[in-house]
């Protein structure tokens, strides 16, 4: 499409973006749902903290960024709807194999083969907007795609509770199989072909490579790409340590889904903004505003935490919060769309190139924070103002060298 039509409008075109969005959102119900079973798991398990538990999470994003790779550039081969439901069985198996777990390192294989699967969902939505849009109106249909996006982790907590609560965390797994089998019937009926049969590329080992190393020597890509997963990461952090900050060190109880699901709204205000901004400023210039916000926040949250020996008053760390998954919001959508603007040949694998990258990156990044978190949150904002310093670094750099070559 050129970069000049604006986003269709009819009925079709409506129901394609609702479906693009409850593919994009299954990566955030399988994050989101099982955050309340790290209790249990932990019990059942006998693991020496829940913080612990979080490496089913670690897991899962290791099978997600492999997953990326490999299904990405298959995309390329055999289509985007066969891709999405190979992934989407894949997704399946492994949350019987999670479901099913009698020892925790076994948990962690389960997790690792639905990450995999969600590697499909997770970067095949963003080939298919490289299909279909281009530009601006590529970041202004993305945008309106995570608005509807950003309602699985209002309600994913709360009914992952709710499972847990009433039928143990084993159940969660039979929730994500019914999902699955329901995403597949969508993909399998109502989700039209992208990729058309002439632009199908033989699918060899040598070739992905060959096409994964043309990839990585575009600075743009690659640099947006590492800027992607240091910002991801404390977000990650985040995801893996709201209960243990909200429910334990706040003592917030039961309350916590409650304001994780009010909390995650700003992703998509995030969203909406960013759709109204996209149109009339340059994507350079939000990604570079919405750091220095994170910056700032995160310097005076730190500061605040200094002056109370700790853990901040909860009005001023859910503002704090609240700002920090606005700049998010902001930065994942812009950031992926600097990083694949200039992979349109390549949709597939370039979305599997910045998608699995930026995943890898992210991972330790969540781990370091969650082993520091313990007692404060502090540990979450330092890496929250850390991974922006270094992102407007990457930004301003890649910014000077397009003037150069301007």
């Amino acid at each position: 499409m050129s970069s000049e039509t604006l986003p269709p409008r009819t009925s079709q075109d409506r129901e394609f973006l609702v479906i693009v969005a409850l593919l994009m959102s299954s990566t955030v119900l399988a994050i989101n749902m099982i955050l309340p079973a790290f209790d249990q798991i932990t019990s059942e398990f006998a693991l020496p903290t829940p913080a612990r538990a979080g490496l089913a999470l670690g897991a899962l994003y290791a099978g997600l960024a492999i997953g990326q790779i490999v299904l990405g550039p298959l995309s390329d081969t055999i289509g985007r709807r066969n891709t999405l439901s190979i992934g989407l069985l894949t997704f399946m198996l492994g949350s019987v194999t999670s479901g099913l777990s009698t020892r925790f390192e076994i948990l962690l294989i389960g997790q690792t083969i639905l990450g995999f699967g969600l590697g499909a969902p997770r970067v095949l939505t963003i080939a298919i907007f490289l299909d279909r849009y281009s530009g601006p109106q590529m970041v202004r249909a993305m945008s309106l795609v995570m608005t509807i996006f950003v309602i699985t982790p209002t309600f994913a907590p709360s009914l992952g509770q709710e499972i847990v609560l009433n039928h143990g965390w084993r159940s969660i797994f039979a929730v994500y199989i019914l999902f699955g089998l329901a995403m597949l019937s969508i993909v399998l009926w109502r989700l039209p072909e992208t990729m058309p049969r002439n632009l199908r590329r033989a699918f060899d080992f040598a070739s992905v490579a060959r096409t994964y190393q043309t990839i990585s020597q575009n600075r743009d890509a690659l640099s947006y790409a590492v800027a992607l997963g240091i910002v991801t990461g404390p977000f990650v952090a985040y995801l893996n340590l709201s209960q243990q900050v909200f429910e334990f060190q706040y003592e917030l109880g039961t309350f916590y889904p409650l304001l994780f699901a009010i909390l995650s709204l700003w992703l998509g205000v995030a969203s909406l903004t960013n759709g109204w901004l996209a149109t009339r400023l340059a994507t350079v210039r939000i990604v570079a505003a919405a750091i220095l916000l994170l910056m700032i926040a995160s310097a005076t949250a730190i500061s605040a935490m200094f002056f109370y020996g700790g853990n901040i008053p909860i009005v001023l760390f859910v503002g704090y919060v609240s700002l920090a998954l606005f700049c998010v919001g902001l930065l994942i959508v812009n950031l992926n769309a600097l990083a694949i603007q200039s992979l349109t040949n390549y949709a597939g694998t370039g979305a599997a190139f910045v998608g699995a990258l930026s995943t890898l990156i992210s991972i330790p990044i969540a781990i370091l924070t969650g082993e520091l978190t313990q007692s404060t949150a502090m540990p979450l904002a330092m890496c929250f103002f850390i991974s922006a310093s270094l992102a407007l670094f990457i930004h301003l750099t890649c910014s000077k060298r397009a003037q150069l070559t301007a």
